[in-house]
């Protein structure tokens, strides 16, 4: 049976206007909801309860009817609340794009080939070049190992979560780092959910270390914006952003590598 294109826009409308009221800025949700409203809406679906919240955390538009009780400058969010509970809430408009202004950084590719041509999907390329070029090292200015790629835990009060690759950090003080990093491939847009849970993972379950709450996404132009983010009153906000194109070695500008060195 073809799949239902529509049943998840449906489904998650039902719980939304089943909750909502002017006045409510949050209001949580159970997983039995979801089912309930696949069995009313969606019978023939074969659905996975969790994957309708993660999809629009993660991959999707709210529909249009939810988006239109959203007041001026703000959002609905999809959030982890505890085992098999979620959140709606309403949390400033928050979208974080590459910065069209920004100079480009030459790096020599060193992407194996058989990499490229065995990636699977956009996110899983961009981590690959993250770690093949030590993209990290060079826009933290420390020395980064990847300790675990997708994994998936859980985090008190907000429940399962799934970090893209998570990397340890060292300084030339010898300073510790936890770097959670988030792929974003195709027309797939920084929010404040994952960066939020992935700075919440960090305190939680690294508390003596230091976090670098850091997002790669590949660019219209094919190049790779690096993001370090943090979150300030709910809001995810930028601390250093930096573009770099990777290129063979032979193509390399030398006066341009030259103009990178700091005076």
């Amino acid at each position: 049976m073809a799949k239902d294109k529509g049943a998840y826009d449906r489904i998650i409308e039902k719980i939304f206007l089943d909750h909502y009221q002017n006045d409510h800025a949050e209001f949580v949700f159970i997983r039995r909801e979801i089912i309930a409203a696949k069995e009313q809406l969606a019978p023939d679906l074969d659905l996975n309860p969790g994957d309708v919240p993660y999809s629009y955390r993660y991959r999707r538009a709210l529909p249009e009817k939810i988006q239109a009780t959203q007041p001026t400058g703000k959002e609905w969010i999809i959030e982890g609340a505890g085992r098999s509970k979620y959140r709606f809430k309403l949390v400033p408009a928050t979208r974080i794009l590459p910065n069209p202004n920004l100079a480009e950084i030459a790096i020599p590719d060193a992407t194996p080939e058989i990499i490229r041509a065995y990636a699977l999907d956009d996110e899983q390329a961009l981590l690959a070049i993250l770690r093949y070029n030590r993209l990290l090292d060079t826009f933290l200015s420390l020395t980064t190992y990847s300790l675990q790629n997708h994994l998936r835990t859980s985090v008190k009060g907000i429940g399962q979560i799934e970090i893209d690759e998570l990397y340890i950090g060292i300084d030339t003080y010898g300073c510790h780092y936890i770097i959670p990093v988030q792929a974003k491939g195709g027309k797939d847009q920084i929010g404040v959910v994952q960066t939020t849970q992935d700075i919440r993972f960090a305190e939680s379950k690294f508390p003596e270390m230091r976090c670098k709450a850091v997002s790669a996404q590949f660019m219209d132009n094919g190049a790779v914006a690096l993001f370090d983010l943090t979150i300030q009153r709910e809001e995810v906000k930028i601390v250093d952003e930096r573009h770099y194109r990777l290129i063979p070695a032979n193509e390399l500008d030398q006066k341009a590598i030259r103009d990178y060195r700091p005076d």
